[in-house]
């Protein structure tokens, strides 16, 4: 962001040192009083406060120790300027938290190099934080053999900067899997950025992810970097890539091409490296089709291509999942001893789970909420909607379900029809495909019809 609020009573040096910071291209912001930089600290975000220690409605320590117990995220660094400077000022500024300690008259030469300094510092904090937040995400949870291939599958490809499409139904954890990815990559050490392109008004999409300059944003912040420029260097999950619209679509190709973007309002472009991790709950292949996604972005994102299945086709990770769910909600409400019943689990097995692991995650934590006192959780326990399926497990009869329709009969023949020739071939999609006479990509579309999962 590169934006420097100036705090000192004298007109002239906030004036000289406004041109000199503008002209290094830093976007610059004065007060001539603590209360006034207070004010404007709360209303926008800062990286850097040059901060004199002589004010007139206020001490400028004081006023520092002000600005450091404001909340984390927007906690600048302050550089403390004084034309009376002393070991001990310096010295207990410091220990106030400033970053460094600048005599008046000031050197050109040493505040910039101050400043430039504490903006890295700066960045720095930012980075560390994101990434404190991801250390206790991204695991992919289950024994079944659908998930065991799906985390050799990460281990083999996360350490590339190949372009990842992640294809699933809504809840079925594919953000999960892109912070798996990110967590075993080269990139580890820097952001993981996220961005639901579906939860994002269109009006506003190309700002969130590109950032924008000089308030080109009425009534936002004077200036806001998007999600290419927080993910430089590390990775940038895009969720829902296919609800983008065209116009969009055509702006993230480009970026993804040159690996540069232009901000809303800005001069000049900047330059990033960013990984491109996408997600998806709807065919990308029908949507260019219909003429609603770019055939060429499909191509760009597409490299590696992911599939995580529904958890309706592997219910035997059902126990693991409930036990991570309920340690977590466990200690989160101060119940850490929580366990379910055999009896429970085979409940939550009979039913279909639509909504996937979220589904479940939110029911695990619903349970817990609406019987404070229980440490065992029954079936009597689990709402009616686990006892939904209960009529179609009746129709079952020796192994064999009765089917609705033709349609649905040859579909679960051609399931379970791959699904063998894919055991047959130890989960070699290439291999599976010339032993059914089919094209490669014929047979991932096939697979992702029918919620076959990848297991190559």
């Amino acid at each position: 962001m590169n934006h420097v609020l100036i705090v000192d009573d004298e007109a002239e040096i906030r004036e000289s040192l406004e041109s000199i910071l503008r002209e290094e291209d830093y976007l610059v912001t004065t007060a001539a009083t603590a209360g006034e930089a207070l004010e404007l600290l709360r209303d926008a975000a800062y990286d850097v406060v040059l901060l004199d220690i002589w004010l007139p409605d206020r001490d400028g320590l004081d006023t520092l120790t002000e600005i450091r117990q404001m909340e984390s995220a927007n906690v600048p660094e302050v550089v403390i300027i004084s034309g009376h400077g002393t070991i001990e000022a310096a010295v207990r500024a410091t220990k106030l938290g400033a970053y460094d300690f600048l005599e008046k008259p000031l050197s050109l030469d040493r505040t910039l190099i101050v400043l430039k300094n504490a903006m890295k510092a700066r960045q720095m904090r930012e980075d560390n934080q994101e990434f404190s937040r991801q250390l206790t995400k991204g695991t992919v949870t289950g024994n079944s053999v659908p998930m065991k291939a799906l985390r050799q599958q990460i281990k083999l490809m996360a350490p590339t900067n190949g372009r990842v499409l992640i294809y699933g139904e809504s809840g079925a954890g594919k953000e999960l899997v892109g912070r798996a990815m990110h967590a075993e990559s080269l990139r580890k050490d820097r952001p993981f950025v996220e961005l639901n392109c579906a939860a994002i008004p269109e009006d506003y999409i190309e700002s969130e992810l590109f950032g924008y300059r000089h308030g080109a944003v009425p009534g936002g912040p004077t200036e806001k970097r998007g999600t290419f420029e927080r993910a430089d260097g590390g990775t940038l999950f895009l969720d829902e890539v296919g609800d983008m619209s065209l116009k969009t679509q055509a702006k993230v190709l480009r970026a993804l091409d040159e690996q540069r973007f232009l901000p809303v309002g800005a001069s000049h472009p900047v330059h990033v490296d960013v990984r491109v991790i996408a997600a998806t709950n709807k065919d990308l292949e029908e949507e260019i089709a219909r003429g609603n996604f770019r055939e060429d972005l499909f191509y760009r994102l597409n490299v590696i291509p992911f599939f995580v299945p529904p958890l309706r086709d592997r219910k035997e990770d059902i126990p693991l999942l409930v036990k991570e769910f309920l340690q977590q909600f466990g200690a989160e409400y101060g119940r850490p001893h929580v366990e379910m019943t055999d009896d429970a689990l085979a409940a939550l097995k009979q039913y279909h789970w639509p909504g996937n692991v979220r589904e479940l995650r939110n029911l695990v934590e619903r349970v817990l909420i609406l019987n404070p006192k229980t440490q065992r959780i029954e079936r009597k326990h689990l709402p009616m909607l686990v006892y939904r399926d209960s009529a179609r497990d009746a129709s079952k009869s020796n192994g064999r379900e009765e089917f609705t329709s033709l349609l649905q009969a040859r579909e679960a023949y051609e399931r379970d029809y791959i699904l063998k020739k894919l055991d047959e071939f130890h989960g070699n999609v290439s291999r599976a495909a010339e032993g059914l006479g089919l094209e490669r990509s014929h047979l991932y579309r096939k697979m992702k019809a029918l919620g076959v999962s990848v297991k190559e």
